[in-house]
């Protein structure tokens, strides 16, 4: 039996594993494993919403043993440590409580094909102080902790009766900066439902991006609808700003400025995790991604597959693959076809990447993105309630492809409920 090991539970990773599960595992031609070091997964996108308690990661959150049960492949908990490629085994590191006490012991798992799929961690550029002194909202803990910190800092100006601010600086105008500040600005305003005496202009969210607009990635009349709307709301936007430091009460800019902030996110820019950096040999670059060939395979080893942002993807025209979710979710497909292909002796074929578009949420404020495709002969700017609807429905095609349309359907049902059962904000 063919032994398949998927490790990391992102988007991709976790697309990958169930697709397989159904298929193969559930015909018994492969035993599939999908190994993470967290229990449970929530789809990344998410977690702006979840650092504002906007959304309660106890509903949405998928717990990965369940879902394996239910989908024919098998879920180990680790953290990947090593690859011994001669051997054909993957090394897991010991795993421990917060007591310190072993849970369980470093092991190693057989495999005849692998995938990588550990996605990325925030790249502070070794920039001073940013480790010690800022959030990196690219996990559920560091998201919990955002909203801790946020709610304190609501508590103290509550308990002050009004007086003072909270301060709150982003770096960098990604679509997780600019949404978190879309977000904030909604938390606020529900606070105010539950009894507590804050309102927009106590807080004060600053927004800085080094280059020179917002959303830089986007075309630039979404990246100026998204200022706009972002300036209307009341943050401070502030682009071609360099930071130098960070230090407990704000950032130093590179002209020497201080801008104070209580709570300080980083959100700019993405590396692949450091002990990725030339693992068991293979291919990366200077960010740690693997270099894979068009087929998504490592160019040094056949049988070690790479998708979602952890890849450097080369397209025909010489650009890279974008670290998006839907660049994830379209390599997830494209790996297993290929996994296949290569299993029966077929020619596997190369991974081209779709852009369907970009679209950033402005909490319910607004919605702007640009759509792309065959009916649009080109790109179409949305905004608004149409792009509200299908930026939710590219959070409804990723739980279509881990659990079908019926179960996501319930869901969704499920969803509804809870906006008349729950309060609109965790505030615990």
């Amino acid at each position: 039996m063919t032994r398949i090991i998927v490790v990391g539970g992102g988007a991709g990773g976790l697309e990958l594993a169930t697709k397989l599960g159904r298929t193969m595992g559930r015909k018994g031609t492969a035993q599939v494993t999908l190994v993470d070091r967290k229990a449970s997964h929530l789809w990344k996108p998410l977690l702006h919403e979840v650092a504002t308690g906007t959304m309660d990661e106890g509903v949405d959150a998928l717990s990965y043993r369940a879902h394996a049960k239910n989908h024919h492949f098998n879920f180990t908990l680790g953290s990947l440590q090593d690859i011994d490629r001669e051997r054909k085994v993957i090394v897991l590191g010991e795993e421990k409580d917060e007591y310190g006490e072993l849970l369980l012991p470093k092991r190693e798992l057989e495999y005849d094909f692998l995938v990588l799929a550990i996605g990325s961690t925030s790249n502070d550029f070794n920039t001073a102080g940013v480790k010690d002194n800022c959030i990196f909202l690219d996990s559920p803990e560091q998201a919990h902790r955002f909203r801790r910190e946020m709610n304190n800092e609501i508590l103290k100006l509550h308990t002050n009766n009004g007086n003072g601010t909270v301060d709150i600086a982003i770096v960098g105008a990604g679509a997780t900066g600019v949404e978190l500040s879309a977000e904030l600005h909604n938390a606020v305003k529900e606070m105010q439902s539950y009894g507590f005496d804050v309102d927009s202009s106590k807080l004060n969210v600053s927004l800085v991006e080094a280059g020179e607009r917002i959303l830089p990635a986007l075309p630039t009349r979404i990246s100026s609808a998204a200022h706009h709307e972002l300036t209307k709301l009341g943050v401070k936007v502030r682009t071609a700003t360099m930071i130098t430091q960070a230090e407990k009460d704000g950032l130093t800019t590179k002209d020497g400025e201080k801008i104070p902030a209580q709570i300080m996110v980083w959100a700019a820019g993405i590396k692949a995790p450091d002990f990725m950096k030339d693992i068991a040999g293979l291919e990366t670059n200077r960010i740690n991604q693997l270099v894979v060939k068009e087929t998504l395979q490592t160019t040094r080893d056949d049988s070690i597959f790479v998708i979602g942002d952890l890849a450097q993807c080369t397209q025909p025209d010489g650009s890279f693959v974008p670290p998006r979710a839907q660049a994830a979710h379209q390599m997830a497909s494209q790996a297993y076809i290929n996994m296949r292909a290569l299993m029966t002796g077929k020619k596997m074929k190369p991974y081209i990447y779709k852009d369907h578009g970009s679209l950033v949420s402005l909490s319910r404020f607004s919605t702007v993105g640009s759509l792309m495709g065959n009916l649009t002969k080109g790109s179409m700017m949305v905004e608004g309630r149409i792009a509200r609807v299908v930026y939710i429905s590219l959070y409804r095609m990723h739980q279509m492809a881990l659990h079908g349309m019926f179960k996501t359907a319930l869901m969704m049902l499920v969803g509804r409920i809870n906006r008349v059962l729950r309060p609109n904000l965790k505030l615990h």
